[in-house]
């Protein structure tokens, strides 16, 4: 079922500008911390979501980390289906679930935040960008949107350019990007007042360029996207000849939509798309998206 627009209910509703009716969506978010669910899909212990975790935490937020065992890059929306699943418990704020992004929300939403949704679910920063057709098949939006199927507010979160990511500088690059998630989530929080931080279903996939030979640049602004359409990955697959085949994967870009994620990145812009569990809203959100972006800087 398609849910209401963002731009009805950020212009019309009173679910962003006040306290909202009881069945018509999740628990508006409190007046102290936030309770923040943190999964990815590069592994619970990955560089991006320990940043993440710090960052939100020195905000003041309550953050549990609630996310894959291993690195589970380009599972996309993918959910075991096996009859149990092993889940580790290292540390008092972190959960390592054996299985896909979506398998560690699901954990997380069902086990560590059982009979109270979190306010919130994060997943990244990613280890390179999710934009285009990367967006489909990305862990870190499949657990975003995993969340989204349930009713609890999501943001994905994913740093990198259109070029083969560095280490070293897409890491450093992580930095600006969580400066700029905790300056979106304080924007979603004023607008919301007592409210939910986002119409339900509707979620933001927000993708950070790595800006300066070190990454620790400034991206240029802030740009509402939408999903480019093209794939950026093509395949290749050569016979082998003995019943197995060779597969290689290829940059393809073809000139990037005006005004989608492609576009913004490669500009060195931050991209921030809103989407629902069936991957877009709209063009009235996008709209609605830039006067919530308003001012906004990295």
């Amino acid at each position: 079922m398609r849910v209401l627009s963002l731009a009805a209910l950020v212009l019309c509703a009173p679910a962003l500008v006040g306290t909202a009716p009881a069945t018509a969506s999740p628990q508006g978010p409190p007046a102290g911390p936030l309770r923040i669910l943190l999964t990815n899909d590069d592994g619970y212990d990955a560089p991006g979501i320990r940043k993440a975790y710090e960052r939100l935490t020195a905000a003041g937020h309550d953050v549990t980390i609630v996310a894959p065992l291993t690195n589970q890059s380009g599972t996309g929306t993918k959910m075991t289906n096996a009859p149990s699943v092993s889940v580790k418990h290292p540390e008092p704020k972190v959960w390592a679930v054996d299985g896909t992004p979506g398998d560690s929300v699901a954990f997380g939403l069902a086990a560590v935040f059982q009979g109270r949704a979190p306010d919130l679910v994060v997943s990244g920063t990613n280890f390179g960008p999710n934009v285009a057709g990367l967006a489909t098949h990305s862990g870190t939006v499949g657990g975003a949107v995993t969340a989204l199927e349930s009713g609890v507010p999501a943001i994905a979160l994913s740093t990198g350019g259109l070029t083969a990511p560095d280490p070293v500088t897409t890491v450093n690059a992580m930095v600006p990007t969580m400066d700029f998630a905790v300056k979106l989530i304080d924007r979603l929080r004023a607008r919301a007042r007592s409210g939910p931080l986002l119409p339900e279903g509707v979620g933001l996939n927000v993708n950070h360029p790595v800006i300066g030979a070190d990454g620790k640049g400034t991206a240029a602004g802030v740009a509402t996207t939408f999903q480019d359409p093209q794939t950026v990955l093509e395949p290749e697959f050569t016979d082998a000849g003995d019943g197995t085949w060779k597969v290689a994967v290829k940059v393809s870009l073809r000139p990037a939509a005006k005004g989608g994620d492609l576009e913004a990145v490669a500009a060195g812009r931050i991209a921030v798309s809103p989407m629902n569990a069936d991957w877009n809203t709209g063009t009235a959100d996008r709209v609605v998206t830039s006067v919530l972006l308003a001012g906004l800087r990295p």
